[in-house]
């Protein structure tokens, strides 16, 4: 498999919220559903964020204070979808900027007045050059996966 043709990786829960609840829980409360394990600060991660809106970013911060960015929200719009960079490299390290970052897409579906299906993907995974390979073959386990397994239970 070359780095150009690395397929897409797509997981999905379905929870019991509306597409509009599921989103604010995503975007909103991300501490609450995101890995432990999923640290880029150095020190004890103090906090998770989304800044709302297209060109805000997503990031954590230490118990001191230093931030890092996960990456920039592409699409935001609620109870649908938010899309954005991952700017990881393929030794699971931050990256700086969105040059050498894929992205996540993460669409909001409703299945009937009470429920919703969560689908993450993580797409153009082959912008990590080298080595993208093991990020997929990191990621391309059972779905939901730790990630969606975690939001999921919060409903």
């Amino acid at each position: 498999m070359s780095e150009q043709t690395i397929p897409d990786v797509r997981k999905s829960v379905t929870v019991a919220a509306t597409p509009d609840e599921a989103f604010k829980v995503f975007t909103e409360r991300p501490k609450d559903w995101w890995p432990a394990t999923h640290v880029l600060v150095k020190k004890e991660r103090a906090g998770l964020a989304f800044e709302p809106g297209v060109d805000g970013r997503y990031y954590e911060w230490d118990v001191d204070g230093t931030e890092i960015a996960w990456g920039r929200v592409l699409e935001w719009e609620p109870g649908r979808r938010v899309a954005m960079t991952w700017r990881i490299n393929p030794y699971w390290q931050s990256i700086p900027t969105d040059e050498g970052a894929s992205e996540i897409e993460v669409d909001f579906e409703p299945v009937d007045e009470g429920h919703t299906k969560v689908t993450l993907a993580h797409v153009k995974l082959h912008q990590h050059g080298e080595g993208a390979i093991n990020i997929f073959k990191a990621l391309d386990g059972p779905s939901p996966g730790e990630t969606l397994e975690r939001f999921a239970q919060l409903f």
